[in-house]
């Protein structure tokens, strides 16, 4: 089984393959990660891997699962990342 890449072996490849010290690409990674924060309620793509993008939730009726009694859920916003059709081309082709 593979494992999960952390943010140092993404540094670390980030670094490689575009040839510049591990500092600057843990720069450049946090400088993405950081407009991904400040621009993620107007959208923020990621060309070639995804987006992120706000979504409203409506308010509707759960289920308590523990006693089954009926409850409110209240409406309320949350960031979903939507994956790009190529990306999910290049993973599922993997297989």
């Amino acid at each position: 089984m593979a494992q999960t890449m952390t943010k140092t072996k993404i540094i670390a490849a980030l670094a490689e393959t575009a040839e510049i010290t591990k500092k600057q690409a843990a720069t450049a990674l946090d400088a993405l990660v950081g407009l991904a924060y400040k621009n993620a309620k107007s959208g923020f793509t990621i060309p070639g891997l995804g987006k992120l993008v706000l979504v409203h939730r409506k308010a509707r009726m759960g289920r308590n699962p523990k006693t089954g009694e009926t409850i409110k859920i209240p409406a309320k916003k949350a960031v979903k990342f939507r994956i790009a059709k190529q990306a999910k081309d290049a993973i599922l082709q993997q297989r």
